[in-house]
């Protein structure tokens, strides 16, 4: 019997069908709604309406869409950031020594330290207009995402199993192929779960995003986290509540559209030889596979992104480029360059700081304050380790259920600290406790998050062939944890430890300074100082707490975090 099909009956699979139809009209939707607000960006500052904040609950469906625009355009820029920075890091020995301090640096250093220098240089680009503000608030945002999913990334290049690479190597894949076709699909599950993570990260900073300062001049941009602010301000119970359901609509809704579809796309890259536990495809996935017009537009996309991964750009893996007397040559180069740089850098911090009125006194105050804060970090992540590890490995090793609380993750992970200040400033003054303990959990808040979306992200790479090895010795127990999952984890765990402590740092800047309403309450800590510094505008103090922040985020994770990367690196990859 043939098997050709009829021409009209393939002309007929080709239109379009009720399916089609669903999804164009949620796709139209979305554009319309971008276009509805998209024309209050370019308005002048100056406009009556342009910054005008409502506690009226009619406008948070604006606000909401506002607020996350800016958070999906700070997303885009955070994914082209990782798929450039994270790969040279990864790829050069040299690069990496220095690229991933830097990135120590810059996740610890907190949002309102960027937006005191960077707030000049946006609205200069657009002086008088809204988009000035637009960009500088995407780019606060920016930085409470992009530094987690470049760490992530990171740590999925430098641990790439030794026998894929070696096949790279046989098939003499280019550098530019080895990378789309092995690096990229072997960290497409830590990056899609960190992703995520990114996303909640930049709600738990959205107050503070779309509050822009400079000097003695305050712009609010219309958005949840002005709607947010102005509420604790007016200690408004009610709109604190619309507020929190709103961020849960708009959670939910890209938790279905776009997060849980690419979990479970994800899943396909996992490296193993024997079929693991899988979930069910989530519905958008099942309507967008059912669709003929979007399906054909994919195969196209889909088709022409794989000719250009495809392209032999670079040399094949494997080739040598010089002997060890070159490499320690261009080594000592290398680094007398970048320990120039430094101290050039070193010296102009210190002239500008000496310049002002800060004394030694500053100095030791600000590193008391830094030993406070160490401390707090230091506890925080170990009680959430405890907690979160093993309720990680749990959800990833059964996707039904990681999907099931991924939605609830998010919302948690993306929970302002903000929004809690009421309970504990009025906990706190009711019953006369001490703010430097019952402040500290508001730290840990939306950054222990980071441990567990790791951990779930190890868990579900986990190979199956290994975890049918170990059911058919029967391991179990303790030995189960130390012998198979806790090494097959270790890489992502230590990479979620990594950046929940650098963003715990980020976070004591709004966790030690409470206020709700004429009661406000202060920790000691540098969070604090430099959030008090804020406030009062003394850019020299400014830069002297996030300096000595930055040096203790950088030693700290030179004196534990990194050597047990590099030891996760080297003994816990799978071969």
């Amino acid at each position: 019997m043939s098997s050709t099909v009829h021409p009209v009956l393939a002309y007929a699979r080709r239109l379009p069908n009720a399916w089609d139809v669903v999804a164009l009209l949620g796709v139209f939707a979305v554009i319309a709604a971008v276009a509805r607000v998209s024309p209050g960006t370019y308005k002048p500052i100056a406009a009556p309406d342009a910054l005008a904040i409502s506690l009226d609950p009619l406008h948070l469906p604006e606000y909401a869409l506002r607020t996350t625009m800016r958070m999906f355009a700070a997303l885009a820029a955070s994914l082209l950031f990782t798929f450039t920075y994270a790969p040279l890091a990864a790829k050069s020995r040299r690069a990496g020594l220095v690229m991933i301090p830097i990135l120590d640096v810059l996740q610890s250093v907190p949002i309102l330290g960027f937006l005191s220098f960077t707030t000049v240089f946006f609205m200069s680009l657009f002086p008088g207009r809204v988009l000035g503000l637009e960009l500088a608030a995407i780019f606060a945002i920016f930085t409470s995402q992009a530094w987690n999913m470049a760490f992530s990334l990171y740590q999925s290049l430098t641990t790439v199993p030794r026998d894929l690479e070696e096949a790279t190597q046989s098939f003499r894949l280019a550098g530019w192929q080895r990378f789309w076709r092995l690096d990229v699909p072997f960290g497409t599950p830590g990056l899609v779960w960190n992703t995520m993570l990114s996303m909640s990260g930049g709600w738990f900073f959205v107050v503070a995003s779309e509050a822009i300062t400079l000097g003695d001049k305050t712009w609010t941009l219309p958005g949840i986290g002005s709607y947010v602010a102005m509420a604790l301000d007016k200690r408004d119970l009610a709109a604190v509540g619309w507020a929190i359901v709103a961020m849960l609509v708009v959670i939910v809704l890209y938790d279905q559209l776009l997060f849980r579809p690419l979990v479970a796309w994800s899943a396909k890259f996992r490296f193993e030889v024997v079929a693991g536990a899988v979930a069910g495809d989530p519905w958008v996935l099942k309507l967008v596979r059912r669709t003929r017009v979007l399906s054909a537009a994919a195969d196209g996309l889909a088709g022409g992104f794989a000719a250009i991964t495809r392209l032999r750009i670079g040399r094949p893996t494997g080739r040598a480029s010089g002997g060890p007397a070159r490499t320690r040559r261009g080594d000592a180069v290398f680094f007398g360059v970048v320990a120039l740089l430094a101290l050039t850098a070193a010296g102009r911090l210190v002239a500008y700081v000496t310049a002002s009125d800060i004394g030694w006194s500053d100095l030791g105050t600000t590193v008391a304050l830094g030993c406070i804060t160490l401390l707090r970090v230091v506890v925080l992540i170990a009680l959430a380790s405890l907690v979160w590890v093993p309720i990680g490995v749990w959800l990833g090793l059964r996707p039904a259920w990681a999907r099931g609380v991924q939605v609830v993750a998010q919302f948690l992970a993306a929970f302002p600290a903000n929004l809690l200040f009421p309970i504990f400033v009025v906990v706190i003054v009711r019953w006369h406790l001490t703010p430097d303990i019952w402040l500290t959990p508001l730290m840990i808040l939306g950054t222990q998050w980071y441990i567990l979306f790791n951990v779930v992200a190890g868990a579900s790479a986990f190979p199956g062939d290994l975890q049918e090895v170990a059911k058919n010795f029967r391991v179990g127990g303790w030995l189960w944890w130390r012998r198979v999952m806790l090494p097959g984890i270790f890489p992502y765990y230590v990479t979620g430890a990594i950046t929940a402590s650098g963003g715990s740092w980020n976070a004591s800047i709004v966790a030690e300074v409470a206020t709700w309403g004429n009661d406000k309450l202060s920790a000691h800590g540098l969070g604090a100082y430099i959030a008090h510094a804020t406030d009062a505008g003394d850019f020299p103090r400014i830069v002297l707490g996030v300096a000595v922040m930055s040096i203790f985020v950088l030693g700290f994770n030179r004196a534990l975090w990194r050597p047990l990367y590099a030891y996760a690196t080297r003994r816990m990859t799978f071969a």
